[in-house]
């Protein structure tokens, strides 16, 4: 058996897409891409990403994805870190990054499919031959080694997904290898939180440079199913695909279930969802009042869990305990340990809220990508945080109320401010500035700059958001940039972001913004 992918024609599955994985896997091989080799990924959603994924798994490597977003800089520096040897990217992509890529990696271009060109508004093929680089393709499917001839066993590769600190830069997740009895638990424990069957027909739009898509689509290929990678996700299209063929599993965030919720009543009565049995979410905080629309709509199938790349899945909860435990991400899953501790270390009570520490038995260790005092903070206990606040009621649900960090989740995105605040420092005319998230009815979350201008400096928010964009990934461009003569901080000399949060919501209220205070 062999997973089914469609992509370019709904009614017809990728009948060549074994055989590609086949070649994918020998040509890596030959390429001398194993163990403790990176394998850079820089793709938009199609089957491509799956089957190097796939293989990659299948030598051993680790493969990282890259978000297409991303500029010269941020792409640069994710290579430089991680020590890929090889960046497989799509052919529109590689102008937007070019300079960021170090001499020592071998750039391998793949052609976006015609869906693909189509989805993205790109005007022509852009082929390897064009940007001078070597065709992923051709290497590929160059391989003359007899690909029936099995290859020595090596404990599967993992992803290296990149999550941004509040240092600023992002760091790699790297993962010991997996034994035997991890790749079991992790199978059960994807099956507990994103209903990963051998029967399922899933649907899959989330960009997979993302680390849950990309998990859900390579844990339900290793149980053969059917599955539909779509470009990009659009709201009455994944109605009429999950009508049209009979879609039983779907991967989607809380911004995916917005905007599928704001499409007319009249449109969303003309499809049928009978066929959903399982609607995995996670990767954002979903709005209980969203999700009880949402189940309300489809049924019972709406399913949550709280995960993250360094964690792996932790909690899960069904659509009947989210009615009767609102705003909970969910017990946690076999095999996972749960505690909460205060700043200082002790260990707290049931519904007592404090820094939320969990480990799960299907997840190797890791490190984070030469940063080993990164790593060390993040565990206390053989346990892992990610400085989420939350707490666990008495029936032993898991409540997430706050974030120690600064981190935004904008549409599912993580975005740490810190990032953007050390690239507005580099802007001439900027003496400080602080960048915060404020909620937004369709992202969550959306950006807000408060810029504190150098004297004499003339400043256009315009001008501001244009040069972030030619550093950043544009989804990091604040939607709101503000001048204020001084920024408020606390006693320690540290910017008063709370207060600048609230300041600035009480501004939309009654008009005028001012920021105040020491």
């Amino acid at each position: 058996m062999a997973p089914a992918i469609y992509f370019d024609r709904l009614d017809e599955a990728d009948s060549g897409f074994q055989r590609r994985l086949e070649r994918s896997i020998r040509a890596l091989h030959q390429m001398a891409l194993g163990p403790g080799k990176v394998i850079a990924l820089m793709l938009h959603n199609e089957p491509v990403v799956l089957e190097l994924m796939l293989a990659a798994r299948a030598v051993g490597a680790h493969f990282c994805p890259i978000n297409w977003h991303f500029k010269a800089d941020e792409v640069g520096h994710v290579l430089r870190d991680s020590g890929a040897s090889v960046l497989i990217i799509h052919g529109d992509l590689v102008d937007q990054i070019a300079e960021g890529i170090p001499g020592s990696v071998r750039v391998l271009v793949a052609d976006p499919r015609a869906r693909t060109r189509e989805a993205f508004a790109i005007q022509e093929r852009a082929s390897a031959h064009r940007v001078g680089q070597e065709a992923w393709e051709s290497v590929r499917d160059a391989v003359e080694v007899p690909i029936d001839t099995p290859l020595a066993p090596t404990p599967p590769g993992t992803m290296m997904a990149y999550t941004s600190g509040t240092t600023g830069l992002p760091k790699g997740v790297r993962r010991s290898a997996p034994t035997p009895e991890q790749v079991q638990s992790l199978a059960e424990a994807s099956r507990v939180a994103l209903g990963i069957a051998t029967d399922m027909r899933a649907l899959v739009s989330a960009p997979l440079y993302h680390s849950a898509p990309a998990n859900y689509v390579m844990q339900a290929a290793l149980k053969d199913a059917h599955i539909w990678i779509e470009p990009r996700f659009d709201a009455q299209t994944t109605l009429k695909i999950i009508e049209s063929e009979g879609i039983t599993h779907a991967y989607l965030v809380p911004t995916m279930f917005n905007r599928l919720l704001r499409l007319d009543a009249g449109i969303r009565s003309q499809y049928r969802v009978d066929s959903l049995r399982f609607v995995a979410c996670t990767g954002a905080p979903l709005p209980a009042g969203t999700k009880a629309r949402m189940i309300d709509w489809w049924g019972p199938v709406i399913h949550e869990s709280y995960a993250a790349s360094e964690l792996g899945w932790i909690t899960h909860i069904d659509s009947h305990e989210a009615l009767r435990k609102p705003g909970s991400v969910g017990r946690a899953i076999p095999g996972t340990v749960i505690r909460i501790y205060s700043d200082a270390g002790v260990e707290l009570p049931v519904g007592k809220a404090g820094l939320i520490h969990a480990r799960s038995s299907a997840v190797p260790d890791f490190t984070y990508a030469n940063n080993s005092e990164a790593r060390r903070q993040v565990e206390r206990d053989g346990l892992w945080t990610l400085r989420d606040v939350g707490y666990l009621d008495e029936d032993g649900y898991l409540h997430v109320v706050d974030r120690q960090s600064d981190m935004v989740i904008s549409g599912g995105v993580n975005i740490y401010p810190a990032e953007i605040e050390a690239t507005l420092a580099t802007l001439a005319g900027v003496a400080d500035c602080a960048v915060f998230g404020v909620p937004d009815d369709e992202f969550g979350e959306s950006l807000v700059a408060a810029i504190q201008p150098a004297v004499g400096a003339d400043l256009q928010a315009g001008d501001v958001q244009a040069f972030l964009r030619h550093r950043l990934a544009n989804y990091k461009v604040p939607r709101s940039v503000l001048f204020v003569a001084d920024l408020p901080r606390e006693d320690t000399g540290k910017i008063f972001k709370r207060r600048l949060k609230e300041q600035y919501l009480m501004s939309l209220r009654v008009g005028g913004f001012q920021a105040t205070g020491p």
